[in-house]
């Protein structure tokens, strides 16, 4: 579905992020995996041994214009073009508001913002001269509905949300789609860590009766960075089990 494309996966290590890099692979893309990190960005890509001339890593600091810029630059270099950027680094917080600080609440959002504002346009830019390309940005179900502390998290990702729905006003002319996909609750590390017994209580809350696989939120961002979505801009497409609803 991707063959022939380029696409650039931030927080491509572990978790959703290495599910849609896999996923990408496995579609026919060349995949430059961004992390925070040059050691798990390399341990990341020893992972896929039979795509080893189709994956690159990379590793700028995401609130850098040009850490990122020169970053994007080298991927198309490497393989002539920069199709497709899926924006899904990002980090959460629980702090109640009686405690959160205001350097918490702005790495929140340098992260989960700034970072998507600055890798969009670096990526924008690349595509507009290629004559079009496809942006998805890691949004959440709490973007929606919110959540009951770590007002941060939430409030980053319904500014996603908003910067989703108006660049894909603003690029369309350039023939440049933008989307984002919400996750509902979803099997990473974080709820890996977990007791059984919680997870148990958190799935029975999900009317599909299960919490989210990286599986499923990489099959979204597929879709998305897919010619089947060709007429497919400004959503924030819900994969939550219809949780909340």
């Amino acid at each position: 579905m991707l063959k022939g494309k380029t696409a650039v996966v931030t927080g491509g290590t572990r978790g959703i992020g290495f599910a849609i890099v896999k996923k990408y692979l496995e579609n026919g893309a060349n995949v430059a995996i961004a992390g925070s990190r040059q050691a798990t960005v390399e341990k990341a890509i020893e992972k896929l041994p039979e795509y080893k001339d189709r994956v690159m890593g990379i590793w700028p600091d995401l609130c850098s214009p040009e850490e990122v810029a020169a970053a994007f630059s080298s991927v198309k270099e490497r393989f002539g073009s920069l199709d497709i950027l899926a924006n899904n680094a990002g980090i959460s917080s629980r702090t109640s508001l009686y405690d959160y600080t205001v350097e918490e609440f702005s790495k929140i959002f340098d992260i989960n913002v700034k970072a998507v504002f600055i890798c969009t346009q670096a990526a924008a830019r690349i595509m507009k001269e290629q004559g079009g390309g496809v942006i998805i940005s890691t949004s959440s179900m709490v973007g929606e509905y919110g959540q009951p502390s770590g007002c941060g998290y939430p409030a980053s990702k319904f500014a996603v949300n908003g910067l989703t729905r108006s660049l894909s006003r603003e690029l369309a002319k350039d023939q440049i789609r933008v989307n984002a996909v919400a996750p509902g609750v979803t099997r990473t590390d974080m709820l890996d860590a977990l007791p059984t017994e919680m997870v148990e209580r958190i799935s029975a809350g999900i009317p599909l009766g299960r919490v989210g696989e990286p599986l499923d939120i990489a099959n979204a961002y597929l879709f998305l960075a897919s010619d089947l979505a060709s007429y497919v801009t400004g959503l924030t497409l819900r994969v939550d089990g219809a949780a909340m609803t």
